[in-house]
């Protein structure tokens, strides 16, 4: 296996720190805390990376927030310049990594997520089951508490097969501690701990291509699927799954969204409804957009606000058949207020 050391001063080269700061200010560049930052920009760079070269960084505390949007999260943001060394650091590694991961690992990568995902389900779904003429069968699995529960020993030592670089690992080290918890979890809301899952899990879907050797997997962060026309062969698998997670990983499958799912009653994967010959919104993402709506009426909204985030629901609905309630969602946005 090929390993890579001298890497760190590539990290807080000054190129890559440019670089860097144009990823994490991108979308955010009227931000009061991008404009307070940018206001002695070389010299907030220069300190950085004198930071990093001397081994004296020290990431910010996080700050954290309840987010519902619809389901309740904890959120843990890091301050700017923090954002700025993530990706200074993932621009360096990712690479090396991602040479690694299996074609349908699909979140978080070039070239992949959502759509990706929903296409590959449906060129699995059409082959396990004869172009939809056979009874087949879904394997649809969550990691329980899957962010809290990442084993930091353990990713360290997955990173370190590659990453020879101690200066580097060093780096790693204070981008994880900078959590509640030093030993395990990653915070919901930093681009390293989307990395680092994808790092994390690539031994789940090594584990599942080439011991199991699962032909019909796709995994989109902690939420994966098999398809297979077999029903016993996925409940056989299912059980060799959880031993290897808790054994190898640390981690476990959720019980209550872990379950074998007849293909025809429909898969919720990747915010979708999937079906033989269509495709349907979650109930609560549909909710959601209405639920927008009623508050733009109220005046709790203002209209630029709702209208952004229904161009991005409308983009993201495109993808499921859903014409009509598309149409009534633009009817009630206009509809002449009471």
């Amino acid at each position: 296996m090929k390993s890579y050391g001298d890497l760190y001063e590539k990290i807080y080269s000054y190129n890559n720190l440019i670089l860097a700061l144009k990823k994490a200010r991108k979308g955010k560049a009227k931000k009061p805390y991008v404009i307070e930052f940018e206001k002695n920009l070389i010299k907030n760079l220069f300190k950085l990376q004198k930071e990093l070269k001397e081994q004296a960084y020290k990431p910010f505390p996080l700050k954290t927030f309840i987010l519902r949007d619809p389901k309740t999260r904890k959120i843990s943001k890091s301050e700017f310049r923090d954002r700025i060394i993530h990706h200074a650091l993932v621009r360096v590694i990712e690479p090396i990594f991602d040479k690694t991961f299996i074609y349908d690992s699909c979140a978080n990568r070039k070239g992949k997520g959502n759509l990706f995902g929903l296409e590959r389900f449906k060129q699995f779904q059409r082959k396990v089951t004869k172009n939809n003429y056979r009874i087949a069968f879904c394997l649809k699995a969550d990691i329980k508490h899957y962010f809290q529960e990442v084993n930091h020993n353990i990713l360290l030592k997955i990173i370190k097969r590659k990453i020879k670089d101690w200066k580097v690992i060093w780096l790693i080290k204070q981008i994880l501690k900078n959590f509640d918890n030093k030993e395990k979890g990653m915070p919901l809301g930093n681009l390293t701990s989307q990395f680092f899952a994808n790092v994390y899990l690539n031994e789940l879907d090594w584990f599942v291509k080439h011991k199991l050797k699962a032909k019909n997997y796709i995994r989109y962060v902690d939420d994966f699927i098999i398809l297979h026309e077999n029903k016993k062969q996925l409940e056989i698998w299912m059980k060799k799954l959880n031993e290897f997670l808790m054994n190898s990983l640390r981690i476990e499958l959720h019980p209550d969204k872990s379950r074998i799912i007849s293909l025809s009653s429909g898969i919720d994967f990747v915010g979708f409804n999937n079906f033989y010959y269509y495709r349907l919104l979650r109930k609560r993402n549909i909710n959601n957009m209405f639920v927008k709506v009623e508050n733009y009426k109220k005046g709790k909204l203002p209209k630029e606000k709702l209208l952004e985030s229904f161009q991005g629901w409308n983009a993201y609905a495109k993808w499921a058949n859903s014409f009509k309630l598309r149409r009534g969602v633009v009817k009630k946005i206009y509809q002449p207020l009471n």
